[in-house]
């Protein structure tokens, strides 16, 4: 049956802690269970057990080669495969693994983004294993989840700041939950990443240089018909697509990567996967995974996969909402429970929440920063660029109540009457949605909603982890000299203070309002709208200082990561800019050199016949301005390009992409688009929106 085939080849290509049981001995398994359950340190010995019974597993479902898997600054992930082979001296072979092997490997630490923690001459790096996230088998390899570290110890990945950011939440909680009399043994957080992306005819794909090199169409006039009509949202899949869906769904749940909910979104050709909730760097691990099988797959079906933030103008762009929670040995500290106003950790856990949020909402906006993501935020389709928090009905008159020094009571959940008998009536949840706001209730959990479709949501849960941190580490230095009398009171008064102080986050309204950006600004909340706005704060002192307290990020680590993120916005924005002239040039001026002849040779045709076309004549004089007005831009764009590789200073040449090249782009990209609607369909050199947003 089809059930049970999901349920024998769930999990079947990652070594599963049932594998784990049954392959190792009963000290080694419990020695490694401490690892990974308690953090702690694993020998050689241990490791040695672990990698031959992991390498005796990868064989027996067909590996040949192992590979270090991390997640290096460029935000995807990498691998350099090494085979289990070794040659014995009488031809034949071994296949090996040793337990060195498995904890560490080395690779090239210059030839990845490294904000100049690495020269080209100092280029030696290590990958460290991560015990916490299970190795797996893909395209058989077995892929061993590690951390990317420098030669001198430099953290040069985005998973080892988001272990550290786990590791401090950790310490700090535990210390809160000790004034509440609790002990656990785990706190961890989870977050279930929600992907969005687009689906487009692979030989559309093929046909556009823009999509290839840049991932989204930087040329391209309005379709004639968009999402105006909200039919796509949650309609019937097409039957293509579906067939992809359970291709991706069968090839993840191999992987145990919990994918439940699928739909399409409401742009045209644009849909949505999304997982159960799981431990966040495990989460974060399978998003990783899920997006690298999302592009694969799409080729087996003849279609293309866009997770870039924003493929196409004039409809929706993608995002990928990271829905974050903290867990005590699996309670969830943000669940309200029947009567939150009475529960006092869950509105300490809130107010960390609510005043982490504010106290670093740049560092959050900066985490979510990208050339892709400054086309989507503040569009009137995804949350602005100010942060902000909504708690809803239920949450917000207790907080505003507390803010104002008075008691209310939770009204709990209430039950829509539907006036139909045979329906049973609707249990409404304690919260409603408001897909405007950054940062959202949404029932147990926050959904932080600004991040970007491609991105690798880690460097939203390092700023999350840490400045939850920060407010857990103030609570209990605060309050550790309570006695048990006077906790409950003192405890109220400093969540009662602390969300007085942290008022000005909280906004229920909709944030796509003009009058929110005014508000916005009257409460002091920044409202950085591009990348180069966003990732200064990076680098001041009081963030650097935040980041080296809590150990997650040295000062030369935060630095390299501004300028890490500074160079990819300049680099992307020079390939776009690159690419828009290769396409005038090379594409649109040639197409349009063709219709022009050919509608002037018409046009004295009809002359020599006595007959004065003023039409005709008039719609030659468009297509020759039009040239004109192509070249000029496409020249400019050059040359102003040309000026900003001159320029030294990352913020400097940031600076001058937002201002002066992105005004030249959109120069150029308005001169051809309004030719598109005058040229030949059979002569315009590339699928217009028409066609790539609508196929069957």
């Amino acid at each position: 049956m089809a059930n049970d085939k999901v349920s024998l080849e769930y999990g079947s290509l990652v070594f599963t802690d049932a594998d784990m049981q049954e392959r190792l001995p009963k000290p080694t398994y419990r020695e490694l269970r401490r690892v990974i359950d308690e953090g702690k340190p694993i020998n050689i010995d241990i490791a040695n057990e672990v990698a031959h019974a992991m390498k005796q597993w990868a064989l027996e479902k067909g590996a040949t080669h192992f590979t270090h898997w991390f997640q290096p600054l460029t935000g995807i992930t990498s691998e350099k495969h090494d085979s289990f082979l070794t040659p014995k001296t009488d031809g034949n072979i071994l296949m090996t693994f040793s337990g060195k092997e498995l904890i560490q490997g080395e690779t090239d630490g210059s030839s990845f983004p490294s904000g100049g923690l690495r020269a080209t001459f100092e280029a030696r790096g290590y990958t460290i294993w991560d015990p916490m996230s299970p190795a797996f088998i893909k395209d058989e390899v077995l892929c061993i989840p590690t951390a990317f570290i420098s030669y001198t110890g430099e953290a040069l990945d985005k998973k080892t700041p988001l272990l550290r950011s786990e590791v401090a939440l950790e310490v700090q909680a535990k210390r809160v939950l000790t004034l509440f009399g609790r002990h656990p043994k785990r706190v961890i957080t989870n977050c279930g990443p929600e992907q969005e992306f687009f689906l487009i005819k692979e030989s559309d794909y093929i046909a556009r240089p823009d999509l290839i090199l840049c991932g989204r169409t930087l040329f391209g006039c309005a379709p004639s018909k968009g999402q105006e009509l909200e039919e796509h949202y949650f309609g019937a899949i097409r039957p293509s697509v579906n067939a992809y869906m359970k291709e991706v769904d069968d090839e993840l749940w191999k992987l145990g990567i919990p994918m439940r909910t699928k739909h399409n979104e409401v742009a045209p050709c644009q849909h949505e996967m999304a997982p159960i909730y799981e431990q966040s760097s495990l989460a974060i691990d399978d998003n990783l995974l899920t997006m690298e099988k999302l592009k694969l797959m799409a080729t087996h079906h003849g279609l293309a996969c866009l997770e870039h933030e924003k493929p196409f103008d004039y409809v929706n762009g993608s995002g990928k909402h990271d829905n974050w929670s903290i867990s005590a040995d699996g309670e969830n500290l943000l669940e309200p429970g029947d009567e939150p106003d009475e529960n006092l950790q869950f509105l300490a856990f809130l107010c960390f929440l609510i005043a982490a949020v504010d106290e670093h909402a740049d560092l959050l906006r900066a985490s979510v920063a990208s050339c892709g993501n400054d086309h989507r935020l503040g569009g009137h389709e995804a949350p602005p660029a100010i942060v902000s928090i909504f708690l809803g009905d239920e949450l917000s008159p207790i907080v505003q109540a507390l803010i104002k020094g008075k008691h209310v009571c939770a009204h709990g959940c209430d039950e829509v009457d539907l006036g139909v008998p045979a329906l049973p009536n609707l249990a409404r949840d304690n919260t409603d949605r408001n897909r405007t706001s950054p940062f959202a209730f949404t029932g147990n959990k926050f959904e932080f909603r600004m991040c970007g479709s491609q991105q690798n949501i880690s460097d939203s849960n390092v700023v999350l982890n840490t400045a939850v941190a920060e407010q857990c580490d103030k609570f209990a230095n605060d309050l550790q000299d309570c006695t048990k009398e006077n906790f409950v009171e003192r405890a109220m008064e400093w969540i009662r203070t602390s969300l007085q102080e942290h008022k000005r986050i909280l906004f229920e309204g909709n944030g796509y309002a003009a009058s929110w950006e005014e508000e916005a600004a009257r409460r002091g909340l920044k409202n950085n709208k591009t990348t180069p706005d966003a990732l200064p704060c990076m680098v001041e002192p009081r963030n650097i200082a935040f980041f080296e307290k809590y150990h997650v990020l040295s000062e030369a680590e935060q630095r390299a990561r501004y300028i890490s993120q500074a160079e990819q916005y300049s680099k992307l924005m020079n390939i776009e800019a690159n690419t828009m002239v290769y396409m005038a040039r090379t594409m649109y001026l040639p197409a349009l050199y063709r219709y022009s002849g050919s509608c002037a040779q018409s046009v004295e045709h009809i002359a020599a016949l006595g007959i004065n076309d003023t039409t005709q004549r008039a719609v030659v004089q468009q297509l020759v301005a039009g040239i004109q007005a192509i070249t000029q831009a496409a020249n400019e764009l050059e040359q102003e390009n040309a000026y900003a590789h001159t320029i030294d200073s990352p913020k400097e040449q940031n600076d001058y992409y937002r201002d002066v090249i992105t005004s030249k782009m959109a120069t150029l990209r308005a001169s051809v688009d309004a030719m598109e609607p005058l040229c030949d369909r059979s002569i315009w050199p590339v699928p217009s929106y028409n066609d790539i947003l609508f196929y069957v």
